[in-house]
């Protein structure tokens, strides 16, 4: 009888060995999440709903949208209506949610091992998925104290040492949970070559010799300090006219008026801006406007409120040529955008066009 029992337990012994050691599933990671989180999440990550753009882009970037099951339903209007040339699986993708919302019932139908989201997702929404048992992994691309790390509008001390630590930091996350590690550390190095190149060329212009520059985003918002947008027109060269604002905020005309910038530029998914300005009375007077210096980025110049690698890669390289075209004669853009494209989006940037 105690023979028997002993076969028993040794049996049992062995189920559970084989059991712990032979189901991936069971296996799982930590990760710290870009607002102090610790995550627990699988070992092999390969189903992941992203609710946030940035993410997306990036994920994209990356070559992992096989692993991708579902994205936020603002797809279209953050990224533009042009970025599904470079994704085409999107428009058949489920939408469970945005950057603020989630629909639960229909996320938990994905079965994801994994949801990014934004930093600034309200406290409710994160619970709730986590609640569901899913993965929460907020990114926010930013380097602030937990204090700030959720907020939209986070208090940043020093930008620069803040955005270029939390881009390297986002990246290698998602590179991190989406087993893309080496095409991420080769994101981060090219956008490192380019800060180089256009911090070399532009040391020698002092601050009051900058050309002043403002942002023009649908319904007079733009961008101040603490965001990305501002510090990418300061490492062109510029000087961001809406300094005096903090994150990202609506403006009124007569702040515009007052600020006079010389050179507009407007983001590449808000062409209506483009001639909203160019037509309205109450603009024509703003020396950008007298002069004809209102441009329309391309859409690798991602002028967001959260750095992204082409941005840092070719977006501050094609503002500081334009405000500065002297100093960049020998630089072809195209070429420059051809060969980022090929490398990340797999195809050259004349043929996405």
């Amino acid at each position: 009888m105690r023979r028997r029992h002993l076969s028993f337990i040794a049996k049992i012994a062995i189920l559970f060995a084989s059991l712990l050691f032979s189901a991936p599933a069971w296996a799982d990671r930590v990760v710290t999440d870009q607002i102090g989180r610790q995550v627990h999440i699988p070992d092999a990550v390969n189903r992941v709903v992203i609710l946030q753009h940035q993410t997306l882009n990036i994920a994209v970037q990356l070559d992992a949208m096989d692993k991708v099951v579902g994205v936020l339903d603002e797809w279209k209007k953050q990224l533009g209506a042009n970025y599904v040339r470079l994704a085409p699986q999107l428009p058949n993708l489920p939408m469970p949610g945005g950057l603020t919302k989630v629909n639960i019932e229909e996320l938990l139908k994905l079965k994801p091992d994994v949801v990014f989201v934004t930093n600034y997702a309200p406290a409710d929404m994160v619970k709730q998925i986590e609640d569901s048992g899913l993965a929460v992994v907020a990114i926010s691309l930013l380097d602030v104290p937990p204090e700030e790390a959720t907020k939209l509008n986070p208090s940043v001390k020093d930008e620069p040492a803040a955005i270029d630590a939390g881009f390297a930091t986002g990246v290698r996350l998602i590179a991190d949970v989406l087993g893309r590690k080496d095409k991420g550390e080769e994101m981060i190095a090219v956008t490192k070559k380019t800060r180089k190149l256009v911090a070399d060329r532009l040391a020698d212009i002092p601050q009051d010799k900058r050309v002043p520059v403002y942002m023009a985003n649908p319904d007079l918002t733009t961008y101040g300090r603490g965001k990305y947008t501002g510090l990418m027109m300061e490492r062109a060269g510029a000087h961001n006219v809406a300094s005096s604002i903090t994150g990202f905020k609506q403006v009124t005309m007569e702040d515009v008026l007052k600020w006079d910038p010389a050179v507009i530029f407007v983001q590449e998914r808000y062409p209506a801006v483009v001639d909203d300005i160019k037509k309205a009375p109450s603009w024509q007077t703003i020396d950008a406007v007298k002069n004809g210096r209102i441009y329309l980025m391309p859409e690798y110049a991602k002028a967001w409120g959260y750095p992204m690698p082409e941005a840092m890669a070719l977006g501050e390289l094609w503002m500081a040529k334009e405000l500065y075209p002297e100093r960049f004669k020998d630089i072809d853009m195209q070429k420059e955008a051809d060969a980022y494209y090929k490398e990340f989006y797999r195809t050259d940037y004349r043929a996405a066009q």
